[in-house]
């Protein structure tokens, strides 16, 4: 096995890809994805707590930076404009892994399990906002909705990036569903 290899992580998470894609999640197994990766399975659990962390991992890390840029929007924004802060942020981080987030949504969109843990990290990540709004002096119920609102826009502009053959930026497609919100509240 090539160990000496760096980036042990990065390389199990490309690798996993492969056979969730080729066999399904279900029937891909560990140790086909550490043979693919050159890694052994053990090295696999010192990074990974199943097989399905390898398509989550991130979520914790992508909350923290959302809602860090949240808690630095300036203390002026509106509420909406410092959960966009954390949108772009959002945005920005994933437009680097594009290939990695379409071949991943792949995978999720086809196994019923994967889709609650996705729907469940959304939560997550709505709850966080919500809370770091507050923390900003924003009340209820207009914490929630705004990063109800957020994480709604944050989905359909992902669904919409992760198909664009355009390849139009995440960012772009961000501030295009943003641009909706008046218009299908009626107030434009």
């Amino acid at each position: 096995m090539a160990r000496w290899q760096g980036d042990a992580r990065g390389r199990l998470a490309k690798a996993a890809l492969a056979p969730y894609s080729e066999r399904g999640f279900d029937n891909a197994t560990v140790a086909d994805i550490a043979q693919r990766a050159g890694l052994t399975e053990r090295t696999f659990f010192r990074h990974y707590a199943d097989k399905r962390e390898v398509l989550f991992a991130g979520s914790h890390e992508l909350e923290a930076l959302m809602a860090g840029a949240v808690a630095s929007a300036p203390a002026s924004a509106t509420p909406i404009d410092a959960a966009t802060a954390g949108l772009n942020v959002a945005a920005e981080l994933l437009q680097q892994r594009r290939e990695f987030a379409r071949q991943r949504q792949a995978i999720v969109a086809l196994n019923p399990d994967l889709r609650e843990r996705e729907l469940i990290k959304l939560a997550s990540l709505s709850n966080t906002l919500a809370d770091t709004l507050r923390r900003r002096g924003v009340d209820e119920p207009a914490a929630s909705r705004t990063s109800e609102m957020a994480i709604g826009v944050f989905k359909v502009a992902f669904e919409r990036w992760i198909h664009d053959a355009n390849e139009r930026p995440f960012v772009e497609l961000i501030r295009e569903s943003l641009e909706q919100l008046p218009i299908l509240a009626g107030t434009k």
